[in-house]
Protein backbone atom coordinates (compact mmCIF):
# COMPACT_ATOMS: atom_id res chain seq x y z
CA UNK A 1 0.00 0.00 0.00
CA UNK A 2 1.58 3.18 -0.83
CA UNK A 3 2.61 5.45 1.67
CA UNK A 4 3.09 9.25 2.42
CA UNK A 5 7.28 8.44 2.70
CA UNK A 6 9.02 9.22 -0.37
CA UNK A 7 12.48 6.62 -1.29
CA UNK A 8 14.49 9.75 -0.58
CA UNK A 9 12.99 10.40 3.02
CA UNK A 10 11.74 6.95 3.79
CA UNK A 11 15.19 5.64 5.11
CA UNK A 12 15.42 8.49 7.77
CA UNK A 13 12.07 7.71 9.23
CA UNK A 14 12.26 4.01 8.64
CA UNK A 15 14.09 0.69 8.66
CA UNK A 16 14.23 -1.45 5.73
CA UNK A 17 12.55 -4.51 6.91
CA UNK A 18 9.54 -2.32 7.42
CA UNK A 19 9.92 -0.99 4.24
CA UNK A 20 10.07 -4.22 2.21
CA UNK A 21 7.08 -5.02 4.79
CA UNK A 22 5.14 -2.03 3.65
CA UNK A 23 6.32 -2.08 -0.11
CA UNK A 24 3.84 -1.80 -2.76
CA UNK A 25 4.68 -5.57 -4.01
CA UNK A 26 4.28 -6.72 -0.60
CA UNK A 27 0.89 -5.29 0.26
CA UNK A 28 -0.57 -6.57 -3.58
CA UNK A 29 1.22 -10.29 -2.97
CA UNK A 30 -1.13 -9.97 -0.03
CA UNK A 31 -4.16 -9.35 -1.81
CA UNK A 32 -3.16 -12.34 -4.07
CA UNK A 33 -2.52 -14.53 -1.42
CA UNK A 34 -6.22 -13.72 -0.07
CA UNK A 35 -7.55 -14.99 -4.04
CA UNK A 36 -5.47 -17.81 -3.79
CA UNK A 37 -6.65 -19.18 -0.32
CA UNK A 38 -10.13 -18.09 -1.44
CA UNK A 39 -9.81 -20.74 -4.46
CA UNK A 40 -8.26 -23.29 -2.15
CA UNK A 41 -10.74 -22.84 0.57
CA UNK A 42 -13.64 -22.81 -1.49
CA UNK A 43 -12.45 -26.04 -3.62
CA UNK A 44 -12.10 -28.17 -0.35
CA UNK A 45 -15.80 -27.75 0.42
CA UNK A 46 -16.77 -28.25 -2.83
CA UNK A 47 -18.26 -24.64 -3.75
CA UNK A 48 -15.48 -23.81 -6.64
CA UNK A 49 -14.18 -26.94 -8.77
CA UNK A 50 -11.06 -28.87 -7.61
CA UNK A 51 -9.97 -28.22 -10.84
CA UNK A 52 -10.04 -24.47 -10.63
CA UNK A 53 -7.21 -23.68 -8.11
CA UNK A 54 -3.90 -24.19 -10.02
CA UNK A 55 -5.07 -21.94 -12.64
CA UNK A 56 -5.83 -19.31 -9.85
CA UNK A 57 -2.86 -19.67 -7.88
CA UNK A 58 -0.69 -19.74 -10.61
CA UNK A 59 -1.76 -16.39 -11.56
CA UNK A 60 -1.11 -15.07 -8.41
CA UNK A 61 2.21 -13.74 -8.62
CA UNK A 62 2.79 -10.15 -7.77
CA UNK A 63 5.53 -9.16 -10.75
CA UNK A 64 2.60 -10.08 -13.29
CA UNK A 65 0.62 -7.29 -12.47
CA UNK A 66 1.33 -3.32 -13.30
CA UNK A 67 0.60 -1.67 -10.26
CA UNK A 68 1.01 1.89 -11.66
CA UNK A 69 -1.93 0.36 -14.11
CA UNK A 70 -3.76 -0.83 -11.47
CA UNK A 71 -3.53 2.37 -9.05
CA UNK A 72 -4.54 4.03 -11.89
CA UNK A 73 -7.94 1.78 -12.48
CA UNK A 74 -8.71 2.03 -8.34
CA UNK A 75 -8.66 5.61 -8.95
CA UNK A 76 -11.80 4.96 -10.81
CA UNK A 77 -13.17 2.03 -9.36
CA UNK A 78 -12.79 3.22 -5.57
CA UNK A 79 -10.45 0.49 -4.74
CA UNK A 80 -7.76 -0.97 -5.53
CA UNK A 81 -9.32 -4.53 -5.41
CA UNK A 82 -12.06 -3.76 -8.08
CA UNK A 83 -9.35 -3.45 -11.18
CA UNK A 84 -6.84 -6.02 -9.11
CA UNK A 85 -9.82 -8.99 -9.34
CA UNK A 86 -10.48 -7.72 -13.25
CA UNK A 87 -6.63 -7.81 -13.63
CA UNK A 88 -6.52 -11.50 -12.01
CA UNK A 89 -9.56 -13.33 -13.97
CA UNK A 90 -7.76 -12.17 -17.20
CA UNK A 91 -4.85 -13.75 -16.06
CA UNK A 92 -6.31 -16.73 -15.67
CA UNK A 93 -8.41 -17.29 -18.04
CA UNK A 94 -5.28 -17.20 -20.55
CA UNK A 95 -4.49 -20.39 -19.60
CA UNK A 96 -8.30 -21.60 -18.46
CA UNK A 97 -11.36 -19.83 -19.19
CA UNK A 98 -13.26 -22.30 -16.80
CA UNK A 99 -11.18 -22.22 -13.71
CA UNK A 100 -11.08 -17.74 -14.68
CA UNK A 101 -15.42 -18.14 -13.82
CA UNK A 102 -14.25 -18.76 -10.03
CA UNK A 103 -12.18 -15.86 -9.34
CA UNK A 104 -13.13 -13.96 -5.92
CA UNK A 105 -15.88 -15.96 -5.90
CA UNK A 106 -18.35 -14.88 -3.05
CA UNK A 107 -16.01 -12.36 -1.80
CA UNK A 108 -15.82 -8.47 -1.91
CA UNK A 109 -13.61 -5.89 -1.73
CA UNK A 110 -13.17 -5.03 1.48
CA UNK A 111 -12.62 -8.94 2.12
CA UNK A 112 -9.70 -8.48 0.10
CA UNK A 113 -8.39 -5.29 1.19
CA UNK A 114 -8.57 -5.87 5.19
CA UNK A 115 -7.51 -9.50 4.80
CA UNK A 116 -4.17 -7.98 3.21
CA UNK A 117 -3.85 -5.80 5.53
CA UNK A 118 -4.24 -7.75 8.70
CA UNK A 119 -1.64 -10.06 6.86
CA UNK A 120 0.65 -6.79 6.29
CA UNK A 121 0.05 -5.89 9.96
CA UNK A 122 1.77 -9.19 11.09
CA UNK A 123 4.74 -9.12 8.51
CA UNK A 124 5.36 -5.36 9.99
CA UNK A 125 4.57 -6.84 13.76
CA UNK A 126 7.47 -9.43 12.81
CA UNK A 127 9.78 -6.43 11.17
CA UNK A 128 9.42 -4.91 14.65
CA UNK A 129 10.51 -7.82 17.38
CA UNK A 130 13.88 -8.05 16.08
CA UNK A 131 14.49 -4.70 16.46
CA UNK A 132 12.57 -4.61 20.25
CA UNK A 133 14.73 -7.33 21.14
CA UNK A 134 17.78 -5.94 20.47
CA UNK A 135 17.28 -2.23 21.95
CA UNK A 136 15.72 -4.05 25.27
CA UNK A 137 18.82 -6.42 25.36
CA UNK A 138 21.12 -3.08 25.08
CA UNK A 139 19.45 -1.28 27.34
CA UNK A 140 19.37 -4.25 29.74
CA UNK A 141 23.21 -4.86 29.45
CA UNK A 142 24.03 -1.29 30.02
CA UNK A 143 21.59 -0.86 33.13
CA UNK A 144 23.63 -3.44 34.85
CA UNK A 145 26.94 -2.18 34.04
CA UNK A 146 25.61 1.19 35.24
CA UNK A 147 23.84 -0.04 38.32
CA UNK A 148 26.21 1.70 40.55
CA UNK A 149 26.59 4.66 38.15
CA UNK A 150 25.39 7.97 40.43
CA UNK A 151 23.57 10.47 38.15
CA UNK A 152 21.61 13.75 38.17
CA UNK A 153 17.67 12.53 38.45
CA UNK A 154 16.57 15.61 36.98
CA UNK A 155 12.74 16.67 37.76
CA UNK A 156 10.74 19.54 35.50
CA UNK A 157 14.20 19.41 33.87
CA UNK A 158 16.48 20.82 37.38
CA UNK A 159 18.50 18.89 39.57
CA UNK A 160 16.41 16.82 42.39
CA UNK A 161 18.29 13.85 43.54
CA UNK A 162 20.98 11.43 42.78
CA UNK A 163 20.31 8.13 41.00
CA UNK A 164 21.79 5.41 39.56
CA UNK A 165 22.05 5.64 35.79
CA UNK A 166 21.15 1.77 35.79
CA UNK A 167 18.05 2.92 37.07
CA UNK A 168 17.02 5.05 34.13
CA UNK A 169 18.34 2.53 31.55
CA UNK A 170 16.39 -0.20 33.45
CA UNK A 171 13.38 2.00 32.74
CA UNK A 172 14.22 1.70 28.97
CA UNK A 173 14.19 -1.66 28.54
CA UNK A 174 11.18 -1.88 30.75
CA UNK A 175 8.95 0.12 28.83
CA UNK A 176 10.34 -0.84 25.32
CA UNK A 177 9.12 -4.68 26.74
CA UNK A 178 5.90 -3.95 27.90
CA UNK A 179 5.28 -2.92 23.79
CA UNK A 180 6.65 -6.23 22.72
CA UNK A 181 4.08 -7.71 25.16
CA UNK A 182 1.45 -5.64 23.49
CA UNK A 183 3.07 -6.40 19.69
CA UNK A 184 2.62 -10.40 20.63
CA UNK A 185 -0.74 -10.01 22.05
CA UNK A 186 -1.99 -8.06 19.03
CA UNK A 187 -0.56 -10.78 16.45
CA UNK A 188 -2.34 -13.60 18.15
CA UNK A 189 -5.40 -11.73 19.13
CA UNK A 190 -6.10 -9.39 16.85
CA UNK A 191 -5.47 -9.96 13.71
CA UNK A 192 -8.30 -11.76 12.03
CA UNK A 193 -9.78 -13.06 8.80
CA UNK A 194 -12.03 -10.54 7.25
CA UNK A 195 -14.91 -12.11 5.13
CA UNK A 196 -17.99 -11.50 4.96
CA UNK A 197 -19.01 -10.97 1.45
CA UNK A 198 -20.97 -8.02 0.03
CA UNK A 199 -22.97 -7.10 3.50
CA UNK A 200 -21.01 -9.08 5.78
CA UNK A 201 -23.50 -12.16 5.66
CA UNK A 202 -22.10 -14.48 3.61
CA UNK A 203 -25.25 -15.07 1.38
CA UNK A 204 -23.54 -15.91 -1.47
CA UNK A 205 -22.07 -18.77 -0.36
CA UNK A 206 -25.50 -20.15 0.76
CA UNK A 207 -25.18 -22.69 3.53
CA UNK A 208 -21.26 -22.86 2.77
CA UNK A 209 -20.25 -19.76 4.29
CA UNK A 210 -19.00 -20.54 7.26
CA UNK A 211 -17.30 -23.53 6.00
CA UNK A 212 -15.36 -21.31 3.43
CA UNK A 213 -14.46 -18.88 5.94
CA UNK A 214 -13.41 -21.53 8.29
CA UNK A 215 -10.93 -23.40 5.92
CA UNK A 216 -9.98 -19.70 4.93
CA UNK A 217 -9.16 -19.01 8.19
CA UNK A 218 -6.69 -21.81 7.98
CA UNK A 219 -5.39 -21.10 4.55
CA UNK A 220 -4.02 -17.87 5.68
CA UNK A 221 -3.07 -18.71 9.55
CA UNK A 222 -5.52 -15.81 10.47
CA UNK A 223 -7.99 -16.40 13.73
CA UNK A 224 -11.64 -16.64 12.50
CA UNK A 225 -13.65 -13.63 14.26
CA UNK A 226 -17.12 -14.71 15.52
CA UNK A 227 -18.33 -12.48 12.46
CA UNK A 228 -17.37 -10.51 9.76
CA UNK A 229 -16.27 -6.66 10.58
CA UNK A 230 -16.53 -4.54 8.10
CA UNK A 231 -17.46 -1.23 9.68
CA UNK A 232 -16.12 -2.34 13.23
CA UNK A 233 -12.38 -0.98 13.40
CA UNK A 234 -11.60 -1.36 16.73
CA UNK A 235 -9.03 -3.92 15.63
CA UNK A 236 -7.37 -1.35 13.18
CA UNK A 237 -7.63 1.27 16.27
CA UNK A 238 -5.78 -1.28 18.67
CA UNK A 239 -2.84 -1.95 16.63
CA UNK A 240 -2.39 1.93 16.05
CA UNK A 241 -2.63 2.05 19.47
CA UNK A 242 -0.18 -0.41 20.18
CA UNK A 243 2.71 1.43 17.39
CA UNK A 244 2.01 4.87 18.77
CA UNK A 245 2.40 3.68 21.93
CA UNK A 246 6.24 2.25 20.71
CA UNK A 247 6.73 4.97 18.60
CA UNK A 248 6.21 7.19 21.92
CA UNK A 249 8.40 5.43 24.35
CA UNK A 250 11.20 5.68 22.07
CA UNK A 251 10.73 9.03 21.36
CA UNK A 252 10.61 9.30 25.12
CA UNK A 253 13.59 7.92 25.22
CA UNK A 254 15.37 10.03 22.50
CA UNK A 255 14.23 12.97 24.38
CA UNK A 256 17.18 12.24 27.30
CA UNK A 257 19.12 10.87 25.15
CA UNK A 258 19.38 14.50 22.97
CA UNK A 259 19.04 16.30 26.20
CA UNK A 260 22.40 14.10 27.96
CA UNK A 261 24.18 15.06 24.39
CA UNK A 262 23.82 18.45 25.05
CA UNK A 263 27.06 21.04 25.35
CA UNK A 264 26.40 21.68 28.86
CA UNK A 265 25.35 18.08 30.41
CA UNK A 266 27.60 15.68 27.90
CA UNK A 267 26.82 13.16 30.23
CA UNK A 268 25.91 10.30 27.56
CA UNK A 269 26.19 10.40 23.59
CA UNK A 270 25.06 8.16 20.82
CA UNK A 271 27.55 6.31 18.86
CA UNK A 272 30.07 8.26 16.93
CA UNK A 273 31.27 7.62 13.47
CA UNK A 274 32.96 9.03 10.35
CA UNK A 275 30.10 11.77 9.31
CA UNK A 276 27.63 11.15 11.52
CA UNK A 277 26.41 13.74 13.53
CA UNK A 278 28.21 16.79 11.85
CA UNK A 279 27.11 19.86 11.07
CA UNK A 280 27.20 21.77 7.42
CA UNK A 281 29.15 24.43 8.78
CA UNK A 282 30.40 24.15 12.38
CA UNK A 283 32.99 21.05 12.35
CA UNK A 284 33.26 20.67 16.04
CA UNK A 285 29.53 19.23 16.15
CA UNK A 286 28.48 16.02 17.42
CA UNK A 287 24.48 16.03 16.76
CA UNK A 288 22.27 13.68 18.08
CA UNK A 289 20.94 12.55 14.87
CA UNK A 290 19.39 9.15 15.90
CA UNK A 291 17.64 10.91 18.73
CA UNK A 292 16.29 13.31 16.33
CA UNK A 293 14.74 10.38 13.84
CA UNK A 294 13.46 8.92 16.60
CA UNK A 295 11.50 11.94 17.62
CA UNK A 296 10.64 13.38 14.36
CA UNK A 297 8.89 9.42 14.07
CA UNK A 298 7.63 9.99 17.37
CA UNK A 299 6.26 13.28 16.45
CA UNK A 300 4.21 11.92 13.32
CA UNK A 301 2.41 8.54 14.65
CA UNK A 302 0.13 10.27 17.40
CA UNK A 303 -1.43 11.94 14.55
CA UNK A 304 -1.51 8.99 11.88
CA UNK A 305 -3.19 6.75 15.05
CA UNK A 306 -5.63 10.08 15.48
CA UNK A 307 -6.68 9.63 12.03
CA UNK A 308 -7.11 5.46 12.42
CA UNK A 309 -9.15 6.47 15.27
CA UNK A 310 -11.19 8.92 12.95
CA UNK A 311 -11.98 6.18 11.11
CA UNK A 312 -13.52 3.89 13.52
CA UNK A 313 -17.15 5.93 12.46
CA UNK A 314 -18.66 4.26 9.40
CA UNK A 315 -21.67 4.18 8.25
CA UNK A 316 -24.03 0.86 8.32
CA UNK A 317 -22.31 -2.30 7.06
CA UNK A 318 -19.82 -0.99 4.61
CA UNK A 319 -18.18 2.53 4.76
CA UNK A 320 -17.52 5.55 1.91
CA UNK A 321 -14.69 7.39 3.10
CA UNK A 322 -13.11 6.49 6.65
CA UNK A 323 -12.38 2.91 5.04
CA UNK A 324 -9.92 4.77 2.44
CA UNK A 325 -8.59 7.02 5.18
CA UNK A 326 -7.08 3.68 6.97
CA UNK A 327 -5.04 2.95 3.41
CA UNK A 328 -2.35 5.34 3.45
CA UNK A 329 -2.59 6.01 6.83
CA UNK A 330 -1.82 2.48 8.86
CA UNK A 331 1.22 1.49 6.57
CA UNK A 332 2.76 5.20 7.46
CA UNK A 333 2.05 4.46 11.01
CA UNK A 334 4.08 1.12 10.53
CA UNK A 335 6.93 2.73 9.00
CA UNK A 336 7.71 5.70 11.30
CA UNK A 337 7.70 3.45 14.12
CA UNK A 338 9.48 1.11 12.69
CA UNK A 339 12.02 4.42 12.22
CA UNK A 340 11.94 5.39 15.87
CA UNK A 341 12.94 1.86 17.06
CA UNK A 342 15.58 1.60 14.75
CA UNK A 343 16.80 4.50 15.91
CA UNK A 344 16.75 3.40 19.61
CA UNK A 345 18.21 -0.04 18.58
CA UNK A 346 21.35 2.02 17.13
CA UNK A 347 21.56 4.21 20.34
CA UNK A 348 20.71 1.23 22.92
CA UNK A 349 23.79 -0.82 21.70
CA UNK A 350 25.80 2.17 20.98
CA UNK A 351 25.69 4.22 23.70
CA UNK A 352 28.95 6.18 24.93
CA UNK A 353 28.89 6.71 28.48
CA UNK A 354 30.51 9.58 30.96
CA UNK A 355 30.91 8.43 33.73
CA UNK A 356 32.92 11.22 35.12
CA UNK A 357 31.08 13.61 33.80
CA UNK A 358 28.13 12.41 35.38
CA UNK A 359 29.59 12.81 38.60
CA UNK A 360 30.86 15.59 38.31
CA UNK A 361 27.37 17.10 37.46
CA UNK A 362 26.14 15.61 40.65
CA UNK A 363 28.50 18.61 42.42
CA UNK A 364 27.11 21.33 39.76
CA UNK A 365 24.87 22.45 42.71
CA UNK A 366 27.10 22.63 45.39
CA UNK A 367 26.25 19.78 47.62
CA UNK A 368 21.98 21.19 47.36
CA UNK A 369 21.39 18.14 45.63
CA UNK A 370 21.78 16.01 48.54
CA UNK A 371 19.84 18.67 50.59
CA UNK A 372 16.66 16.26 50.85
CA UNK A 373 18.94 13.42 52.79
CA UNK A 374 20.33 15.74 55.09
CA UNK A 375 17.23 17.30 55.77
CA UNK A 376 15.46 13.79 56.24
CA UNK A 377 18.24 12.62 58.49
CA UNK A 378 18.09 15.77 60.64
CA UNK A 379 14.58 15.50 60.61
CA UNK A 380 14.87 11.80 62.50
CA UNK A 381 15.95 14.28 65.60
CA UNK A 382 14.49 17.30 65.46
CA UNK A 383 11.14 16.93 63.72
CA UNK A 384 10.11 16.96 59.52
CA UNK A 385 9.49 20.81 59.62
CA UNK A 386 12.13 22.31 61.65
CA UNK A 387 14.92 20.33 60.13
CA UNK A 388 13.49 21.82 56.18
CA UNK A 389 13.16 24.83 57.68
CA UNK A 390 16.89 24.78 58.69
CA UNK A 391 18.49 22.85 55.61
CA UNK A 392 16.32 25.31 53.57
CA UNK A 393 17.89 28.52 54.81
CA UNK A 394 21.37 26.72 54.52
CA UNK A 395 20.84 25.82 51.07
CA UNK A 396 19.87 29.96 50.70
CA UNK A 397 23.13 30.79 52.23
CA UNK A 398 24.98 28.20 49.97
CA UNK A 399 23.75 29.85 46.66
CA UNK A 400 24.79 33.41 48.17
CA UNK A 401 28.20 32.80 49.11
CA UNK A 402 29.02 30.20 46.39
CA UNK A 403 29.85 27.45 49.53
CA UNK A 404 29.81 23.79 49.01
CA UNK A 405 26.44 22.92 51.29
CA UNK A 406 27.93 20.94 53.86
CA UNK A 407 30.31 23.68 54.81
CA UNK A 408 27.63 25.63 55.50
CA UNK A 409 25.96 22.89 57.55
CA UNK A 410 29.07 22.16 59.26
CA UNK A 411 29.20 25.67 60.79
CA UNK A 412 25.92 25.38 61.62
CA UNK A 413 24.75 24.20 65.95
CA UNK A 414 21.61 23.24 65.47
CA UNK A 415 22.81 20.69 62.74
CA UNK A 416 26.04 19.63 64.37
CA UNK A 417 24.35 19.00 67.62
CA UNK A 418 22.96 16.01 65.46
CA UNK A 419 25.14 14.94 62.82
CA UNK A 420 28.70 15.24 63.35
CA UNK A 421 31.53 15.00 61.09
CA UNK A 422 31.42 11.43 59.39
CA UNK A 423 27.86 11.56 59.37
CA UNK A 424 27.42 14.37 57.48
CA UNK A 425 30.49 13.30 54.86
CA UNK A 426 27.94 9.82 54.51
CA UNK A 427 25.20 11.64 53.85
CA UNK A 428 26.67 13.81 50.85
CA UNK A 429 27.58 10.49 49.13
CA UNK A 430 25.16 10.06 46.38
CA UNK A 431 24.92 6.89 46.18
CA UNK A 432 24.50 6.29 49.72
CA UNK A 433 21.07 8.05 48.62
CA UNK A 434 19.36 6.32 46.38
CA UNK A 435 16.71 4.58 48.53
CA UNK A 436 14.87 1.31 46.59
CA UNK A 437 16.96 1.31 43.26
CA UNK A 438 19.12 -1.16 42.95
CA UNK A 439 15.92 -3.30 43.80
CA UNK A 440 13.76 -1.44 41.54
CA UNK A 441 16.19 -2.24 38.83
CA UNK A 442 16.75 -6.14 39.67
CA UNK A 443 12.58 -5.91 39.69
CA UNK A 444 13.16 -4.52 36.14
CA UNK A 445 15.15 -6.53 35.07
CA UNK A 446 13.50 -9.26 35.93
CA UNK A 447 10.03 -8.57 34.57
CA UNK A 448 12.02 -8.91 30.77
CA UNK A 449 12.00 -12.48 31.25
CA UNK A 450 8.22 -12.25 31.42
Amino acid sequence: MSTSLSPLLAPLLSSSAMRAACDDAAYLQHMLDFESALARAEAAVGVVPAAAVAPISDACKAERFDIAALAQAANRAGNLAIPLVKALTAAVGKADAEAARYVHWGATSQDVIDTATMLQLRAAIDALLPDLDRAIAGFAGLARQHRNTAMVARTWLQHALPMPFGLKLAEYAAALHRSRQRLKRLRAEALVLQFGGAAGTLAALGDKGLAVSEQLSHELGLPLPEAPWHTHRDRIAEAASVLAILSGSCGKIARDVSLMMQTDVAEAFEPAGEGRGGSSTLPHKRNPVAAAAALGAATMAPNLAATIFAAQVQDHERSAGPWHAEWPTLPTLELVTSGALAAIVDIAEGLDVDVARMRSNLDTTHGLIMAEAVSMALADSIGKSEAHHIIEAASRASIAGNTHLRDVLAADARVTAHLDAARLAQLFDPLAYQGASQTLIDRLLAALDN
